[in-house]
């Protein structure tokens, strides 16, 4: 065992708590000066104020909030329309009515599709998966397919550049912990065989190569290896939680990228020791940009929070629960519910807010942690 892996210094001045989270020093605030998502060395600061109680923020780190409801039910071409990017992904919105006349192919990198509106089908060379709201669709890196929608689909699309998109070490927890593999569904051949004029556009470092066959692209007979389309459902993940300590995201982590991860926040009980923290703990996670989208229930960290929002706080500025989301946690008491859907990302490098979404940004947000 390394000295990284075994007990690390724990140096204690001033007033604190002796378990981090819980039994705070009376009228204070916990923050956690964190590093490695969590994971690295960490201090926790009592303070008198929330270090979210500023007057304003100007700059590039300034939190925003977008509403995506507010995007065209299909952007151009009935692509991705990007709100956020850096070197290792782009996190997009994608709008299907109805299956398009053509099939699309990313070559940049792997692509995970969550549904969060709609029904239908998602046609691959590997064979279809029907989807439906909830589920996490992953499409490997070069796979022909199309999102041919039932009902009108809306979809956050997190594209993994240059890279690959699995599942996270779950160490102690095993294997079969926050959801089982064998619940993982990849599809059965559905071969094509028919004559025609098809289309497939493949996506290349920004720019679109259009390809057409006389016949049919989705025309395998059979396949057989360890790298294919999936799909799991927000129903089919067991959260892990404790009574007495409030975990911190990472404990949710569904999938890894390079550069980043995906956490899936499900419903699950809230802590039942009364001196616990129920509601996420204020931090500046120094190493991660972290973007969250709000799926459906109610949002137990925030307010004003819509179903198909998405809050971006870039690193370095702190962020934690509302004012209103605290005071309603402790109404709650022990034993209360968290009863949320939403999906977690957080990103190595910087992430950068396109012209689609600054335009959809609420200009208030950063003014929400005010005390009402």
């Amino acid at each position: 065992m390394t000295a990284d892996e075994g007990f690390r210094p724990q140096w204690v001045r001033g007033r604190t708590s002796r378990q981090a989270h819980a039994d705070l020093p009376e009228g204070t605030v916990e923050e956690e000066h964190g590093r490695e998502g969590f994971a690295g060395p960490a201090s926790h600061l009592y303070r008198l104020h929330p270090p979210t109680g500023w007057d304003e923020v100007d700059g590039p780190l300034r939190p925003h909030a977008l509403d995506t409801g507010r995007l065209p039910m299909e952007g151009p071409e009935a692509l991705p329309v990007a709100l956020l990017v850096n070197e290792d992904l782009r996190v997009s919105q994608w709008s299907v009515s109805e299956a398009p006349a053509w099939f699309f192919r990313d070559a940049d990198g792997d692509l995970l599709l969550f549904v969060h509106r709609g029904e239908g089908v998602l046609e691959t060379e590997y064979g279809p998966l029907r989807y439906r709201p909830g589920d996490y669709l992953v499409v490997p890196r070069g796979t022909t397919h199309r999102v041919a929608a039932t009902a009108a689909t809306r979809l956050l699309a997190v594209e993994a550049l240059g890279g690959s998109i699995g599942l996270p070490d779950r160490g102690l927890l095993g294997r079969h912990a926050l959801f089982d593999p064998a619940v993982v569904e990849v599809p059965e051949p559905d071969p094509h065989d028919e004559a025609g004029t098809f289309e497939v556009r493949v996506l290349r470092a920004g720019a679109i190569t259009t390809v057409r066959y006389p016949f049919h692209p989705l025309d395998v007979v059979g396949w057989k290896g360890d790298l294919a389309p999936l799909r799991v459902n927000v129903d089919d993940f067991r959260p892990v939680t404790s009574p007495r300590y409030h975990l911190p995201p990472s404990a949710h982590t569904t999938f890894v990228g390079p550069g980043f991860v995906v956490a899936t926040f499900a419903p699950r009980p809230l802590e039942t020791d009364p001196a616990v923290l129920r509601v996420p703990f204020y931090h500046r996670n120094i190493d991660v940009d972290e973007v969250i989208f709000y799926h459906r229930g109610e949002f137990f960290s925030r307010v004003g929070i819509e179903e198909g929002m998405l809050t971006f706080h870039p690193a370095g500025i702190h962020h934690g629960p509302q004012p209103q989301a605290v005071e309603r946690s402790r109404a709650a008491g022990p034993g209360g519910r968290a009863d949320e859907v939403a999906v977690n990302i957080d990103a190595r490098r910087p992430l950068r807010l396109t012209a689609a979404g600054e335009a959809i940004s609420d200009p208030d947000y950063v003014r929400s942690w005010r005390q009402p």
